[in-house]
């Protein structure tokens, strides 16, 4: 394991989107590509793609959106400076994040969440601003077996329909599994330190997946 990771880990609480998707990252997991920027100069040479969303990037913010901290479809330089301006007022303390934006895609939610009777346990269910409205999740305690059981866990799920060509809708269903079986490997590996992950949503596509917003509690 890699001496930053070992000393992410020693943290507690919660850690900043750009901690996340790096660990993430560490396992092998695909996610926007993104800069963390603290500066107005930080924004020359940005090597990303517009259009590109700009967030606030603290492990003190959890929920971002809640407090004005996300700024979506930025289509130039010069609308992302003014609006970075406008984010250092409301943050002046905090680092920011600009993300290169991702194609939309089926939505799906994927964690861990910590059991008081069973211990961490991987979620797998519908993502997106629904999750919480439909609770169309499975869960299982970690670690998975193996892909049998991420199969299993996606066919225990209502929304598997759109990974199984419905409306025509492609989706990358062996990503799905594939991505699945890495989370459990996340919660495996740091058993004792994971208290809560959540990768909502992750855009599944016809080849591929991006993890587009991910939180991470350390305990």
């Amino acid at each position: 394991m890699k001496a930053d990771l070992k000393k992410l880990i020693k943290r507690t609480g919660p850690l900043a989107e750009d901690e996340v998707k790096n660990l993430l990252s560490y396992f092998g997991i695909q996610t926007t590509k993104f800069k963390v920027v603290n500066k107005e100069s930080d924004l020359n040479n940005l090597d990303l793609k517009f259009p590109v969303a700009l967030k606030v990037c603290s492990n003190k913010i959890l929920h971002k959106t809640d407090v004005g901290g996300v700024k979506l479809n930025i289509s130039d330089l010069d609308e992302l400076r003014t609006e970075f301006k406008k984010f250092k007022k409301k943050f002046p303390k905090e680092n920011l994040l600009i993300d290169q934006m991702a194609k939309k895609g089926v939505e799906m939610i994927i964690g861990l969440v910590k059991d008081p009777t069973f211990g961490l346990s991987i979620m797998v269910g519908v993502g997106g601003i629904y999750t919480e409205l439909y609770q169309d999740v499975s869960f299982r305690v970690i670690p998975l077996l193996d892909k049998d059981s991420a199969i299993d866990m996606l066919d225990e799920v209502k929304g598997k329909k759109l990974l199984e060509g419905f409306r025509n809708i492609k989706a990358d269903k062996k990503q799905v599994i594939d991505l699945i079986m890495k989370v459990s490997k996340i919660g495996e590996e740091l058993m004792d330190k994971v208290d809560q992950m959540d990768l909502n949503p992750v855009f599944i596509y016809d080849k591929g997946y991006c993890v587009v917003d991910a939180k991470l509690i350390l305990k």
